[in-house]
């Protein structure tokens, strides 16, 4: 759990606002380490690299058919996976902005990709209710596992060193126990779009679609808290905790940005917080390492960089 510092204030002045896509965008992340740039994908089936502090595009990556939805990138930038409405995952490779491989299987379009640690293996969730498991090391193009419990879309994923942790519409989180060969399911009872856990994995934060977001005990499955004063009944909107996990940050449809203390669930101020995007806030992530800095996609068709003045 978070330290008892209490939250810091959140990152709420514009950096800088990057506005190439057409159309909206669905994902936005940080690359690791110390996140000097930013992977954005959006409907205009693009995903772009920027400088997030100069605010300048660098490269436009432009195999996909169809709408980019998901993006996750390798512990050393080397690459990142991208997904979406093609039913293939891409790997990427950053430097000759080049696919390296192309992972084909599912049925429908593929909400989530998401690297192991190392990089190693990939898990992509997708329409057709399944999650694939891919051995990036391997020369066969078959995925190595398919976990089939979800009843409908699987939409979050987050792999851990021994656990593989879902999230879907049909409103269950599960946990798969890669050691033990079991499997936990905790019913939330509504459409879950994005699962956080803390870094302790003690916790994760589940964001459903009836304007909730709750903070689920990893062990009991217990309810520990309830975030609530957004809109968020339609749209896959992503949320997650600032930098020192001591406050829960979230988008919404009608494109504020809202933020909640994690011990009480009080609402940060401003209450209520001003518009900052025109349409729904898809993607909502805090800088890795800099307390003063997040990013926010929309499908305005921006990604907006904010920070908080040191």
């Amino acid at each position: 759990m978070a330290p008892s510092r209490g939250p810091q204030r959140l990152a709420r002045t514009l950096h800088t606002t990057l506005a190439n896509h057409k159309g909206p965008v669905n994902v936005a992340r940080y690359s690791k380490g110390n996140a000097t740039y930013v992977l954005t994908g959006g409907q205009d089936r693009s995903v772009r690299l920027w400088n997030a502090n100069l605010g300048t595009e660098i490269k436009a990556f432009t195999a996909h058919g169809y709408e980019v939805l998901s993006i996750s990138v390798s512990h050393d930038n080397a690459k990142f996976a991208s997904s979406g409405g093609d039913r293939s995952v891409f790997v990427w490779d950053v430097t000759t902005g080049m696919t390296t491989r192309r992972l084909a299987g599912h049925m429908g379009k593929i909400h989530v990709v998401e690297f192991n640690e190392d990089a190693s293996v990939l898990a992509s969730g997708s329409f057709d209710t399944t999650v694939r498991l891919w051995d990036l090391r391997a020369q066969s193009r078959s995925p190595i596992q398919a976990l089939e419990e979800a009843r409908d879309a699987v939409h979050t994923i987050h792999i851990g060193s021994t656990t593989i942790m879902t999230g879907s519409v049909d409103g269950h989180v599960r946990i798969y126990d890669l050691r033990k060969g079991e499997l936990r399911s905790d019913y939330i009872g509504h459409p879950i779009t994005a699962i956080v856990p803390t870094q302790d994995l003690q916790t994760v934060l589940v964001t459903t679609l009836d304007s909730h977001i709750r903070l689920i005990d990893l062990t009991s499955g217990k309810l520990l808290n309830d975030f609530t004063g957004h809109k968020n009944t339609s749209y896959r909107i992503r949320g997650c905790f600032e930098h020192g996990e001591a406050s829960v940050v979230c988008g919404d449809e009608d494109g504020k940005v809202w933020a909640w203390d994690l011990v009480d669930a009080g609402l940060l101020q401003p209450n209520p917080p001003p518009k900052v995007h025109e349409k729904v806030i898809t993607w909502t992530e805090h800088h890795p390492s800099d307390p003063n800095e997040m990013i926010t996609a929309s499908a305005d068709g921006t990604c907006k960089v904010w920070r908080q003045p040191k």
